[in-house]
């Protein structure tokens, strides 16, 4: 219940919730439940379906919770300033509407805490045996990945020490963010290894693998973010609502798996 209050004076009407974020929303009950669905891999549809709202109430309330927890993942991060000192760096590939319009997710997880330090998404030109098609169908696609890249170091600097040890695969773009951004780190590139069925193939068929925390961490993405999986009809049509999904998931992952964890992972 809101309380409703009337100023004596003036005569003005107001409530308990007129300058808080959620003013005119008119099914606030519906943004905890909707966070926990959407991070669960439950569909935008089908919370609709189990809120009892349209699914375009859904489509307009994303937004509004990936501005929240945008600002919860920055104070929950500021605690650890300066005081990571293990971090692995990947790139998981999704797709925009076609596999011939690929999207790059780039993330960055603390090593030793499990925590997701970022998130960026960025268009990229398909590659492979889908490149000459993607090009006769789409034309040229313009390649954002390294500007997906930048915003990610830019946002990991002031987290982490200066002197932090960077894991990453052999991907040819990382060497020459990590000197610039952080001159002093130690950084270890490893061969990438072959997947395996589990994890949807962001786990590796090894016995032992340097790169486990940030694959299990992608593996949790595409089990738990249903626009991820690999075999979905629940693809992305705008990346900057993929981004705002994964602002979503970011947050219960850190707040909800991890920190609230009773035995490791």
């Amino acid at each position: 219940m809101i309380q409703r209050f009337r100023c004596k004076s003036c005569r003005t009407r107001f409530s308990s919730s007129t300058l808080s974020d959620t003013f005119r929303q008119k099914k606030r009950r519906i943004n905890r439940p909707l966070l926990n669905l959407i991070s669960s891999n439950v569909s935008m549809r089908r919370s609709a379906q189990i809120l009892g709202v349209h699914r375009n109430t859904i489509e307009r309330r994303l937004p509004f919770l990936a501005k929240r927890c945008r600002n919860a993942n920055e104070k929950i991060l500021h605690q650890f300033k300066g005081r990571i000192f293990n971090i692995q760096i990947d790139d998981l590939i999704t797709k925009e509407n076609s596999k011939l319009k690929p999207l790059s997710v780039s993330i960055a997880v603390d090593e030793d805490r499990r925590t997701i330090l970022a998130l960026e998404v960025s268009r990229i030109p398909a590659f492979g045996h889908l490149a000459k098609l993607a090009r006769k169908k789409y034309g040229e696609r313009k390649d954002e990945h390294f500007e997906g890249l930048t915003r990610l170091f830019q946002t990991i600097t002031p987290l982490v020490s200066t002197e932090v040890s960077i894991k990453s695969d052999e991907h040819q773009r990382y060497p020459r963010l990590v000197s610039t951004y952080l001159p002093r780190s130690r950084h270890t590139q490893f061969k990438s290894e072959r997947s395996c069925v589990a994890g949807q193939g962001e786990l590796k068929k090894v016995q032992f693998d340097p790169l486990f925390v940030v694959n299990h961490t992608c593996a949790l993405l595409r089990a738990n973010v249903n626009r991820l999986i690999r075999k979905t009809w629940c693809t992305t049509k705008n990346p900057a609502m993929l981004k705002n999904h994964l602002e979503i998931y970011q947050y219960f992952h850190n707040e909800m798996l991890i920190r609230n964890r009773v035995t490791p992972v």
